[in-house]
């Protein structure tokens, strides 16, 4: 059991089995096994647009079998692999929490969280957070098979969109504060960012 986060050795890979030993109350994420800080507890802006934004969420996914989850909430990626060993935590190195993530297979969810990638994710992304640490996240998603990747920036209030076609992702478009964003995993349903950035 590790209690603090500086009894961590940084230089070491580690597992999901690993992570649920740690009782420190810094929060982290595991990319491959390495351990990644994560920014301070989000700002007031930032909790504001994710409440926001689930608002927004909250009335299309009523009537949609697919449920919607914020952070903290572990979701854990496993690649393309089906074999029960992806379930084994000694065998799951990579531990996310995005900002909202939205899933549509049930059976991925369990009472630790999510096993295998969700649908949609979306990410607010504050002054605190590195250009790295959006990369990593994207390259993580991309090659897990999330299927619609949102970045939110709190600065210049701008939506980027990507969407996964043929294992890759596309950029689809930035959106302002003004514009309706439409969610490609569900034709017809569009996000009003007016809503979304209101103060």
């Amino acid at each position: 059991m590790v209690t603090d986060f500086n009894q961590l050795d940084l230089t070491k890979q580690y597992t999901y089995a690993d992570y649920l030993t740690w009782t420190f109350d810094d929060r982290v994420e595991l990319f491959k096994g390495w351990v990644k800080k994560m920014s301070p507890a989000p700002n007031m802006s930032h909790q504001r647009i994710s409440w926001n934004l689930s608002g927004e969420l909250a009335y299309y996914l009523k009537a949609n079998s697919c449920a919607a989850f914020s952070a903290p909430f572990d979701v854990r990626l496993i690649g393309k692999s089906k074999s029960k060993k992806a379930k084994d935590n000694h065998a799951v190195y990579t531990v996310v929490q995005p900002d909202i993530c939205i899933i549509c297979d049930q059976s991925k969810l369990d009472e630790r969280g999510c096993i295998g990638a969700p649908d949609w994710i979306i990410e607010i992304v504050s002054p605190g957070n590195t250009k790295k640490e959006i990369d990593d996240k994207y390259f993580l998603y991309e090659e897990n098979g999330v299927r619609e990747y949102w970045i939110i920036q709190l600065t210049d209030e701008t939506l980027t969109v990507f969407d996964l076609k043929n294992a890759k992702y596309q950029f689809r478009k930035i959106y302002n504060n003004v514009d309706k964003a439409p969610v490609g995993i569900f034709p017809g349903f569009e996000v009003d960012l007016v809503e979304v950035f209101s103060k």
